[in-house]
């Protein structure tokens, strides 16, 4: 796929693949091979028909392709942006045997921009089934529930505690990766589905969800994602020029702090700039400060080796290419603070790769006396998020794990409170937005289930 040059892209947050034109993306079609057995559905968690959708664009249908996509996916321009196709569907697909595999997530990009070019169609709204079911947080997980059972003809009303729906989809993933026009354009589709979108509220204050029931709505799904962040609890984590990546991602993002003066949130950062973390929400950090004002070198450190790294192999490829550096088999034991009680140093140790831990990566063991200090101005720790406990600490019947995850007793999301439901990062601790929706898509199955018994 194009996109942008390097030296070109750090300099901006515009998007960096420019997608498919029609003729690429109806030539990438034609690979497809249209399998009987199609192995790429299989891989996909909420069920797309690949097949169909793709066959539909070799041959020049693309309104059919987009319906079809549609039936079962209410977000593509974003999936086919942001989900780990390779380790889904297209590491599923016969071709990537002996070739490549199909682009499956680029013909999902595609078909998904082209509609938005055209104008998207008003959808047919079924009959109103006259029943109420509310749905907490505005991410992938609740916008997915939320669509699905507006397609069922229920009424129902999403509660946002943001000012933005969409999640970490508007709070976490730069403009770079996903345009949030383009998320505006899909949430836009949601609500013409009959869904009600409620803003700044925040269900654990404003309302419980006996609260919620009590207002005349039959069932909850409660989606409210994994945004609390993650520390590593070591000496001088509390000075200035510290922030965890929820923060930080937050403030660039949502807040527009790189267009800062135009918009009011500022961002405090320095010459040097260390990220804690591999996964892609470390990478989203990284090359994001690449492109602020003053900094000039963006280093990533991890503890394991690029081989045990969880992000996307396409987003530690970028940045590579954008020049983020990369002090692997390192960890931080300690900050050292200025006179101003700012960051200015942090003295961190090699370590080795030991057994496999119970995540079945190889467990980094400390090498003894290999100390030494990394000078830096800022560091962004980006090593996990977890639920809020907001919620459940209002809802004492709901249960949750030690971690803080809603418990969930199968793949349905029923919860230990009758009526409430639960699916994507709330109930898995963080993990992908196509998983998410995979969740969001069971449980509206579920609800629909329960409130047709």
């Amino acid at each position: 796929m194009p996109e942008q040059k390097p030296k070109e892209r750090i300099r901006n947050f515009n998007e960096v693949p420019y997608g498919y034109d029609e003729a690429m993306a109806m030539e990438e079609a034609k690979r497809c091979l249209q399998c009987k057995k199609p192995l790429c559905v299989e891989g996909c968690p909420v069920g797309i028909n690949i097949p169909k959708f793709i066959k539909e664009i070799a041959e020049g249908n693309l309104e059919e392709s987009i319906r079809s996509m549609k039936a079962q996916n209410a977000l593509p321009a974003v999936c086919g942006r942001v989900c780990p196709q390779e380790t889904q569907c297209e590491i599923k697909c016969v071709l990537g045997k002996k070739h490549e595999p199909v682009s499956i997530g680029r013909l999902e990009r595609f078909i998904a921009d082209w509609e938005r070019a055209k104008g998207v169609e008003e959808p047919k709204l079924p009959a109103s089934l006259r029943k109420k079911v509310a749905v907490v947080g505005a991410g992938p997980a609740g916008l997915t529930c939320a669509g699905d059972l507006a397609k069922l003809g229920y009424e129902v009303t999403v509660f946002e505690s943001l000012h933005i729906p969409g999640g970490v989809l508007v709070y976490g993933i730069p403009e770079f990766r996903l345009p949030k026009a383009i998320v505006a354009a899909e949430i836009d589709y949601i609500r013409s589905l009959g869904v009600e979108i409620q803003r700044n509220m925040v269900i654990g204050k404003i309302f419980t969800l006996d609260e919620i029931f009590a207002e005349g709505y039959k069932s909850i799904f409660v989606g409210t994602g994994a945004g609390l962040p993650m520390f590593m609890n070591i000496h001088g984590e509390e000075l200035t020029g510290i922030y965890s990546a929820n923060e930080y991602l937050t403030r660039i993002n949502l807040m527009k702090a790189y267009l800062f003066p135009e918009w009011d949130t500022p961002i405090r950062v320095g010459k040097r700039v260390v990220v804690l973390g591999a996964g892609n929400v470390a990478m989203d950090a990284a090359r994001c400060s690449l492109r602020l004002p003053g900094v000039e070198e963006v280093t990533i450190v991890y503890r394991r080796s690029e081989v045990e790294m969880p992000a996307r192999a396409e987003e530690i490829e970028h940045a590579h290419q954008e020049g983020v550096q990369f002090k692997l088999l390192t960890n931080p034991t300690h900050y050292i603070a200025d006179d101003k009680g700012c960051v200015k140093a942090m003295e961190v140790i090699k370590n080795e790769l030991g057994e496999p831990d119970e995540s079945g990566r190889r467990r980094p063991v400390p090498i003894e006396g290999s100390e030494y200090i990394m000078e830096v101005d800022t560091v962004v720790v980006a090593i996990g998020q977890r639920p809020s406990p907001l919620v459940p600490m209002t809802a004492p019947r709901l249960k949750t794990r030690r971690n803080g995850t809603i418990e969930a007793e199968d793949e349905s999301g029923r919860t230990s409170m009758e009526g409430v439901y639960a699916g994507g990062d709330v109930t898995t601790g963080a993990a992908t937005v196509i998983s998410a929706m995979g969740a969001g898509k069971r449980a509206a199955k579920s609800i629909h289930e329960y409130l047709s018994s």
